[in-house]
């Protein structure tokens, strides 16, 4: 009987130690910010779904476009529908790596400065990205935030010259996302 014990341990302890790296969020957020003379662009998402695996140092998440709000409904029409094509890319994705961040400091309280490495999906384009940002800490809990640029062009999004002077050239994203331990 021990002996069923203890390979039964066996069998369920490295299933048991590499799932307390794992951290998951369905309750994100990512705001779309830009500005112009002519209008402002502010959108919120709040159904971001993601992943970091602490054993592997990856850090991944879904969005889906049509989940972003704006305080008016005809420019949350337009972006879906001629910028974003909501229809035939319904999501953006990223996958990356920490690199240079130690994940044994999940189990200290604090913010720590992190660069990832990865590949960022927009309207169906994927281009290798580097970002910076932080993750905080606190009593098992962690929350990853982040703040950059993506140049729309550099993702196929198209601006007619009719609306140049109201859409920027590049919009900023604000990342925060929410971890519990899985």
């Amino acid at each position: 009987m021990k002996k069923y014990i203890s390979i039964i341990a066996l069998l369920i302890l490295p299933v048991f130690l590499f799932s307390q790296d794992k951290y998951i969020s369905r309750n994100g957020s990512i705001r779309i910010y830009s500005q112009t003379a002519a209008e402002t662009i502010d959108a919120t998402n709040g159904q971001i779904a993601s992943a970091i695996d602490g054993s592997k140092g990856t850090l991944a998440f879904d969005v889906i476009i049509k989940s972003f709000k704006f305080k008016k409904a005809l420019m949350e029409e337009h972006f879906n529908e001629n910028y974003m094509q909501s229809e035939k890319f319904p999501k953006s994705t990223f996958k990356g790596k920490f690199t240079d961040f130690d994940l044994k400091n999940f189990a200290k309280n604090g913010t720590y400065n992190v660069t990832v490495d990865g590949d960022l999906t927009i309207h169906g384009v994927t281009k290798k990205v580097t970002q910076k940002g932080t993750l905080e800490v606190k009593d098992g809990k962690v929350t990853a935030k982040s703040k950059f640029t993506v140049k729309v062009g550099d993702y196929g999004i198209e601006i007619p010259s009719v609306v140049k002077d109201k859409v920027a050239s590049t919009i900023e994203l604000q990342v925060n996302i929410p971890y519990d331990k899985k």
